[in-house]
């Protein structure tokens, strides 16, 4: 059975999107659309994955969804409420964060988990600590241990609890898997599949591999030159995408991630 048919969840919109571009200055100054009038739902409860060349748009519009950026058109609903009617802190709070390279924090690994109370003025207890740790699968020995002196896989693992201690509603992965040895790699990605089942996640998972948003997305969208150029059931779009643009990036992928 392939991961993404370990739940049934269900499609209803968390984030919807209307008319939303981002323009950035290029090297002349002149402004150039980097997202240009996207219009989707994201769906609540699922995995999507965000797939698409390089400058795509797809971590300018991951950015977008927890206000780490802003649009310059557009309207974002979240839960449908604007994003901007949001508390910035309340909205992380609920739209967690994790990047391809984890930023560990000065200290040990107890600390690191616990930044996200610590910074609203609250304590994680030692047991929620432990808690934590054994849901993204470490010992809680290593609590103890100086984050900075862990594998890349086990900060990988740290990085995400410390994102749960905060009890967010939606995970927002930015090729979290990319910087890992293949073990590693595959090892985070069954956590994280894990994770949103068990807890009744949301994620939007940015991945270069193909064969990664296959395993594990229960939809797709395919970004090219900052829209939306096809999504799909993760499964109908591997059998046979529906526009001529899938069709060519599905193939290009195969060859690097067979």
């Amino acid at each position: 059975m392939s991961l993404q048919a370990t739940t049934q969840r269900a499609w209803s919109p968390l984030f919807q999107l209307r008319g939303v571009s981002r323009r950035r200055p290029d090297a002349s100054g002149e402004p150039v659309a980097i997202l240009d009038h996207i219009h989707l739902d994201l769906a609540g409860g699922l995995i999507t994955t965000l797939v698409g060349p390089s400058g795509a748009g797809k971590s300018s519009l991951l950015h977008l969804l927890n206000r780490l950026d802003e649009p310059d058109e557009g309207s974002i609903l979240y839960q449908g409420r604007d994003l901007r009617q949001w508390d910035v802190v309340e909205l992380r709070r609920s739209v967690g964060l994790v990047l391809q390279a984890p930023v560990m924090l000065p200290g040990t690994v107890e600390q690191n988990v616990g930044a996200g109370p610590r910074l609203r003025g609250q304590a994680l207890a030692r047991e929620r600590a432990v808690e934590l740790l054994r849901l993204v699968g470490l010992a809680p020995a290593l609590l103890e241990r100086k984050a900075a002196d862990l594998s890349g896989g086990e900060q990988q693992r740290v990085s995400l609890a410390r994102t749960l201690a905060n009890e967010p509603r939606v995970l927002l992965l930015d090729e979290v898997t990319a910087s890992l040895d293949p073990g590693s790699a595959r090892d985070v990605e069954e956590l994280i599949v894990g994770l949103t089942s068990r807890l009744s996640l949301t994620a939007v998972w940015i991945t270069h591999n193909l064969a990664q948003a296959e395993r594990c997305g229960d939809h797709l969208v395919l970004m090219a030159h900052g829209r939306v150029a096809e999504e799909a059931v993760t499964a109908g779009f591997f059998a046979g995408p529906a526009t001529e643009e899938g069709r060519r990036f599905l193939e290009s992928g195969k060859e690097v991630h067979p």
